[in-house]
């Protein structure tokens, strides 16, 4: 059995199980779950910048014992839709096993799904949300998804594909689309930019949101996968979308020149 070992443990959060319990536990706090969900957008950053947002979120959503995880392929390796159906991920506070079969369902409809473990290897966008969902699921398998492609016609396939796959489901699946919003620029556009794909992610809207992002050049890196679970919800049923909590690394930092945007949202 093929195990991915953790990318950034020790960077991105602490590789220490305690630790890392704690930390988490600390981010999510008193827990509602209160908030039943198709689909949800949360960030990927290290824990110290984005782990309140994600807490936020984790705090809030009911998490299933099935979840399909949709990221952004930061390093450009392997395929430009790589899936891993086989196998588990290492990390601090356990393995978690890939759902085999959801996976195999997932690849039959869409042919365009490739196996590639390849471009998993180092990408840390999937990795960081598994700590939340291990807390908050206590034992969950999921699909991990890498997606390394733009153009809106394909990720809108590729959310059909995965709403007519959940669909089929006796139990229900949470698909998380792992992003951070604008990167790089000062607070102040920053904070302007996302509220420009905010505002179109609240619609519920994929094409609008698509199309915000280009025309305003918002370096939300995983707009991809965004935009295809906001596919697959809208086909399942979704009727709203929540914005959870929304903070910039500035926050923390206290630098205002060089900001990375973060969001949290619920579609239900």
């Amino acid at each position: 059995m093929e195990v991915r070992p953790p990318a950034v443990a020790g960077r991105f959060y602490p590789a220490d199980p305690q630790r890392l319990r704690d930390d988490v536990r600390a981010h999510i706090g008193e827990v509602k779950g209160d908030l039943s969900a198709f689909g949800c957008v949360s960030p990927h950053a290290g824990y110290m910048y984005s782990g309140d947002v994600a807490g936020a979120l984790f705090r809030r959503l009911q998490v299933p014992r099935r979840v399909l995880l949709l990221g952004p392929n930061h390093t450009g390796m392997g395929q430009p839709l790589a899936i891993m159906s086989a196998g588990a991920w290492q990390t601090p506070l356990g393995d978690i096993a890939i759902d085999s079969a959801l996976a195999a369902e997932l690849t039959r409809d869409f042919a365009l799904l490739t196996e590639d473990s390849y471009a998993h290897v180092l990408e840390h966008s999937l990795e960081v949300q598994l700590p939340f969902l291990l807390e908050r699921a206590g034992e969950f398998t999921f699909v991990p998804i890498c997606v390394g492609v733009g153009t809106f016609d394909l990720l809108a396939q590729l959310g059909e594909a995965i709403a007519s796959v959940v669909a089929r489901q006796d139990e229900p699946v949470l698909i998380v689309a792992s992003s951070d919003m604008n990167h790089y620029e000062t607070d102040s556009i920053t904070r302007m930019k996302d509220k420009k794909a905010l505002d179109a992610l609240m619609t519920g809207d994929a094409r609008a949101l698509y199309e915000v992002i280009k025309r305003e050049r918002i370096s939300m890196c995983g707009y991809g996968p965004t935009v295809a679970m906001l596919i697959a919800a809208r086909q399942l049923g979704a009727k709203r979308a929540e914005l959870i909590k929304y903070a910039t690394s500035a926050d923390v930092s206290g630098d205002r020149e060089n900001v990375v945007g973060y969001a949290a949202l619920a579609i239900s």
